[in-house]
């Protein structure tokens, strides 16, 4: 595998709670699985993909966990245009 230097912009993937932690008035399907954080940060020393990592943050916390992503980006969206709202708030 091929080392990630230290300072590089990463993601890291820990689990916070195991499904028998989670609060039992979930619904089954989100119960069963396991309750992720994902942070991005600067990587602290050499590591590999999917090793244990340590990174600081853009505010200065330390965490530690499993190395994900190399250069993580945005993937998320607002979801498709709804053509009514497009004028709401238009004087004519």
């Amino acid at each position: 595998m091929t080392k990630i230097a230290t300072g590089t912009w990463v993601e890291i993937e820990q689990v916070l709670l195991m499904p028998e932690d989670r609060a039992p008035t979930l619904p089954p399907e989100t119960k069963a699985t396991p309750y992720m954080l994902r942070v991005a940060g600067f990587l602290a020393a050499d590591a590999e993909l999917g090793q244990t990592a340590t990174i600081r943050t853009l505010i200065g916390r330390e965490l530690r966990g499993t190395l994900r992503v190399v250069n993580p980006g945005y993937s998320h969206s607002f979801g498709e245009t709804v053509p009514e709202l497009l004028t709401i708030g238009i004087n004519e």
